[in-house]
């Protein structure tokens, strides 16, 4: 990660009004003015806020524009960054525009903690594989598991020039969850990876129709590994900041025949008191699941204080909290909640991730639902809609 010296990133006529970045968190003034650093495939701007506020973020052409409930200094200014070329805030609005061919940001506010204040965070991907790469005339898979990855390991971004006149379009990551020699739950109505791998590609039908490049984890009923740990390792290595806008892992539920309703996971700290035994499950079970959980769980603890990481959860839970949405208005089952909790498969991910459980596969009344194909359009169209919303994309 490198670090752009403030003075570098901003213009002569802005460099009058800074003061030093130690003094930044006390100086009302420096609140209008953006921190900027350069990162391997985006460029970060973090505002720092008097408050914690809610935000409305808008991409249009070349300007993003972020609305604020709370009032900043009006101040404005170039911008000598990747991606960036100048920035403005006038009350509670702060718009940033950005540089010939880049068309794509997420914002974020996150709040006051690790003596840090509040801030709103907007990071610019500044490669064309960091959120956008070349059309391809139909979705791709992946290919054959590729050797085990170290579980400390980032693979490197893919780095895809677009030539003159190339159409680009933002990337998603769709895992069907289990699969191959992992039926995932099994009840008298379905079975856990063939319901997954169904809906995953119905939800890929609809994206491929609205310009997103898909990447399948399975396409087919297969695993990547038959050992637990370097499987869901490989499923969501797919998915980095790099390459990726999203990752999506896709899950039936299991419990007893009087539980019913749809929940939506992002990465976390399980809730004080919930059952750890859902995630144990989806993390392959047994004294596997309690392991991986109990490292997920472990990683999920030292995501506190990286503003990094706690700018993936952000984008996670705004995820999360589309697709759940969406899933309850479009089928009218019981709504079980946006929540945290430790699940391998969406640990490593640096872009936004998250996990869905579609429904009770064990329940008398969701297990049929969950085998009608109209169901599972129903189910994939929600999802595909809030993701297309989540990336902006009509």
């Amino acid at each position: 990660m490198k670090l752009l010296p403030i003075r570098q990133a901003l213009s002569s006529a802005s460099r009058r009004l800074l003061v030093p970045l130690t003094l930044s968190l006390l100086a009302p003034l420096a609140l209008a003015v953006p921190r900027v650093g350069s990162h391997d495939g985006y460029t970060r701007l973090v505002f720092n806020l008097p408050k914690a506020a809610t935000s409305t973020v808008k991409v249009s052409g070349q300007s993003v524009t972020v609305r604020l409930n709370v009032t900043l200094p009006a101040e404005q200014g170039a911008l000598k960054a990747p991606g960036v070329t100048a920035y403005a805030v006038a009350g509670g609005t702060v718009t940033v525009t950005l540089a010939k061919g880049h068309a794509s940001a997420k914002a974020s506010v996150l709040p006051a903690a690790s003596g840090q204040p509040a801030r709103l965070v907007i990071d610019v991907p500044t490669s064309v594989a960091a959120s956008r790469i070349p059309a391809t005339p139909q979705a791709r898979t992946a290919s054959a598991p590729p050797r085990p990855v170290p579980a400390r390991t980032t693979p490197a971004a893919v780095t895809r020039p677009a030539g003159s006149g190339t159409i680009i379009r933002p990337r998603v990551v769709l895992d069907a969850g289990h699969g191959g020699y992992d039926p995932g739950m099994v009840s008298r109505w379905v079975t856990e990876k063939e319901v997954t791998l169904a809906i995953a590609l119905r939800i890929r039908a609809e994206l491929v129709k609205h310009g997103v490049d898909v990447v399948m984890v399975r396409e087919t009923d297969r695993h990547l590994s038959t050992d637990k740990r370097t499987d869901l390792d490989l499923r969501s290595r797919l998915a980095t900041t790099g390459t990726v806008s999203a990752f999506v892992s896709i899950h039936v539920n299991a419990a007893g025949p009087g539980a019913q309703g749809i929940e939506t996971f992002y990465f976390g700290q399980p809730l004080a008191g919930s059952d750890r035994s859902q995630a144990v499950r989806e993390n392959g079970g047994g004294s596997v699941g309690q392991e991986l959980t109990r490292q997920a769980a472990n990683s999920a603890q030292n995501l506190l204080g990286d503003i990094l990481a706690q700018a993936k959860v952000a984008f996670s839970r705004q995820l999360a909290q589309k697709v759940q949405a969406n899933l309850i208005a479009s089928t009218g089952a019981v709504n079980r909640g946006v929540h945290t909790d430790a699940f391998y498969v969406i640990r490593n991910p640096t872009t936004a991730a998250i996990l869905t459980e579609i429904g009770f596969g064990s329940s008398p009344t969701e297990g049929p639902r969950l085998a009608n194909p109209a169901y599972r359009d129903r189910i994939a169209q929600a999802i595909a809609r809030a993701i297309l919303d989540f990336l902006n994309t009509k």
